[in-house]
């Protein structure tokens, strides 16, 4: 007989074609990581088993008729050496843990097994074997290897998941007390932390808890094993040693507890910015990440730089600052970037500093050359303005690339300015250069000065400019229409789209020109520390009238878009697909372009839209917030937390739902009468992977207990249903038949009244 046994560790599972849960534990021992000692029964044995006799199939489960004559039969056909104490047995089926579907926990595990019991070791195999006659929706019934691992259990003090993506720079990590059982299943939630990843040189992070520094090595060694891919690790540690009980790849990403802030977009964005604009920023958002993945290709390429909460497009300071501290740099520097609040503090780190010395040389270049670059870009983006096509489509399409390049482009020269700004601030210079800095953009105002002169010469128009008119006196006219013609295309939050311009809306302008003129600066005299930093001024200074000019430029093109687009919205208000022209900015980018295909959005349609609106200018968010926070509680009017109607949890997936509540403690495969799958939202106290056919029942999951990592959730991210977790005391709030909203992406859940 061949041999149906191997040690982990002996590297023999490839040979044996055994499936990855094994082979990975297998490859993981033989690369000096922390395994338990033990081994992998394999399927060629249970083949011999069944055939002669020493195991049955009856009835779609697996028997053992006589426990002596398998035990015997392991320790002398298998040569399975035996294992000193309690063992656990778990299934590495050639089914589970590959790279498109995990199967996480739908097989069994038997824990704490006598492995000297002929009865226990019996009962355990059987339970595994028989596990893989279940039928799984999208999977084929048990026609695969079934092979088992037997290991030596660990006597752990904390156990847990970690999940370790290449996308992020920390791991995420839950645990428990104990054995990880009840985590993975969703018995419990257990803790959640994040632990900063290590490079190869690095010692672990002192401020953790002692368990947290061992795993930070384990996670280590299984990229350094693996592969820097993104890797689900269940592990086990007793007090000294962090062991490895399985690791397998993650089918689906993981959702983090993310900063974002709305500081920088607020400057130059209405708060709310309209519906259009913000779909706009969200759909060019891919391409404001690739500047910096332009200079560094290690950096994530599924993570958004930026976000919609509540109608407002937010960057991703997260990403930022891990980005800051992949490169060793500062965080700091992502603040002083964007302004707001930060989102970790840590400084600079020289190991990482040197190892991304390239890539930092590479940065610093392109920003020595940004003005140059940014001359570049008016050209391309007048080119691409100058023929703007006829459909929204079009047209649209056009004003995303156009909104990007903007985008990195402002990126691109602000980080020019950072390194000379900052050395003019340390040495309080810079309020002495910037006195004197003129650019175009101050031009707007200065440029006003002659109108001024004009209407304190002439008293009688004032009337007129109160009003908001221009005076009809020609010289007036004139200065005006020159006024215009260079500044007319900027206007009031012109980075929106849907704002007027100047040349459409000018009463802010004309109703300005009534005031004097009692803002002349005074200029700071000159100071050795001034004298001495004047190349440090002339670098800063002359990327600052590049930012301004690129800005200029850009939003004088900005301004033909908005016509084209006026122009096309006025042609649907012909057509009767729009009820007035302004309903145009209440769309998204791919509502606007649907107009091309004779999309019709009538006056009730677009009521809702300004209703909708209107609601959203009633929340003001803070500088920064974290994806699962409760971001009602800045709604004017709102309940807090834990008010009657809404329950917050841990987000696993996206997606809003509107429907019933079908509230169980144990699955069921049909729904109550008149329930149908597209408005119903299950609700369970708890769930592992045998819920998996009442999934396919419901539009939405809502669980009360349990972590993002368990089992459960790691199947609710791989089906891909709205679903959230951890919602305390969900199942004793609602009842079936409430009608509730489930807004996956914000972990909440909200019953509706008049259920």
């Amino acid at each position: 007989m061949k041999t149906p046994f191997i040690w982990l560790g002996s590297g023999r599972s490839k040979k044996y074609k055994v499936g990855n849960k094994g082979r990975l534990l297998d490859q993981a021992a033989r690369a000096g990581l922390p395994a338990p000692n033990g081994g992998i029964l394999l399927d060629e044995f249970y083949a011999i088993a069944r055939r002669e006799g020493v195991v049955e199939e009856l009835d779609g489960r697996v028997v053992v008729p006589d426990p002596e004559w398998l035990h015997a039969a392991l320790l002398r056909d298998a040569r399975f050496p035996p294992l000193p104490g309690k063992v656990a047995v778990r299934s590495a089926f050639a089914a589970e843990d590959r790279p498109d579907a995990s199967l996480a926990g739908y097989f069994t595990t038997k824990l704490h097994v006598d492995f000297d019991d002929p009865r226990q070791m019996a009962d355990a195999l059987s339970a595994v074997w028989s596990s893989a006659l279940r039928h799984v929706d999208f999977h084929a019934k048990g026609d695969f290897r079934r092979d088992v691992i037997v290991m030596e259990m660990v006597n752990a003090q904390a156990a847990g998941v970690a999940f370790t993506e290449a996308a992020y720079e920390d791991d995420l990590v839950n645990f428990t007390s104990g054995t990880a059982d009840s985590l993975v299943s969703g018995a419990v939630a257990g803790e959640t932390l994040q632990i900063p990843r290590l490079r190869g040189w690095e010692a672990a992070a002192s401020g953790l808890p002692p368990f947290a520094q061992r795993l930070q090595k384990l996670l280590r060694g299984v990229r350094r094993t693996f592969g820097a891919d993104d890797w689900d690790v269940e592990w086990a540690d007793d007090g000294e040693v962090c062991w490895l009980v399985q690791v397998r790849p993650v089918t689906r990403p993981t959702r983090r507890n993310e900063a974002f802030t709305f500081a920088n977009l607020r400057e130059i964005l209405p708060d709310p910015p309209s519906p259009f604009m913000t779909s706009v920023v969200a759909a060019a958002s891919e391409g404001f990440f690739d500047y910096y993945r332009h200079f560094d290709r290690g950096l994530p390429d599924r993570r958004n730089m930026v976000e919609v909460f509540q109608g407002r497009p937010l960057f991703n300071v997260s990403l930022l600052t891990e980005m800051m501290r992949r490169w060793g740099l500062p965080t700091a520097l992502v603040t002083n970037s964007l302004g707001g609040e930060g989102d970790v503090e840590v400084g600079l780190r020289w190991g990482r500093f040197f190892r991304h010395a390239i890539t930092l040389l590479h940065l610093g270049w392109w920003q020595l050359t940004a003005v140059a670059h940014a001359r570049q870009s008016t050209q391309a983006i007048q080119a691409q303005t100058a023929q703007l096509g006829d459909s929204f489509t079009a047209v649209t399409t056009t004003f995303r690339e156009l909104f990007t390049q903007f985008v990195v482009e402002m990126l691109n020269l602000t980080q020019a300015l950072s390194g000379p700004l900052l050395i003019l601030r340390r040495t309080n210079t810079l309020a002495e250069h910037n006195a004197r800095q003129r650019s175009i953009a101050t031009e707007i105002y200065t440029d006003l000065a002659p109108l001024r002169e004009l209407v304190a010469a002439h008293p009688r128009w004032r009337d007129a400019l109160a009003a908001g008119q221009a005076p009809s006196d020609p010289t007036f006219q004139a200065a005006w229409r020159r006024y215009l013609e260079k500044h007319g295309h900027r206007g009031i939050y012109e980075s929106d789209i849907a704002r007027p311009r100047y040349r459409e809306a000018s009463d802010p302008l004309l109703q300005s020109l009534l005031q004097a003129d009692n803002h002349a600066a005074q200029r700071p005299p000159r100071t050795w520390a001034g004298r001495l930093t004047a190349p440090v001024w002339w670098q800063c200074s002359r990327v600052m009238h590049a930012r301004e000019q690129w800005r200029y430029d850009a939003i004088r093109c900005y301004a033909d878009v908005r016509a084209k687009l006026l122009e096309l919205a006025q042609t649907a208000v012909a057509r009767g697909q729009l009820p007035h022209v302004e309903a145009l900015w209440l769309l998204t980018l791919e509502e606007a372009c649907a107009l091309d295909e004779g999309a019709v959005y009538d006056v009730d349609a677009i009521a809702r839209r300004e209703q909708a609106f209107k609601a959203l200018k009633q929340v003001d968010l803070p500088d920064l917030i974290r994806r699962f926070d409760d971001l009602d509680l800045y709604r004017a009017g709102s309940a807090p937390l834990g008010g009657a109607g809404r329950l917050a949890g841990v987000s696993l997936t996206t997606g809003t739902v509107n429907g019933r509540a079908w509230v169980l403690s144990e699955p069921q495969t049909r729904l109550p009468d008149g329930f149908t799958r597209e408005d119903t939202i299950l609700v369970a106290r708890s769930v592992d992977p045998g819920w998996i056919a009442t999934f396919g029942l419901a539009a939405g999951v809502v669980v009360e207990i349990g972590g993002d990592l368990s089992h459960g959730s790691i199947i609710l991210r791989e089906i891909g249903l709205p679903a959230v977790t951890n919602v305390r005391g969900a199942t004793r709030r609602i009842a079936t038949g409430d009608a509730l909203t489930l807004d996956a992406a914000a972990g909440a859940v909200r019953i509706r009244p008049g259920a």
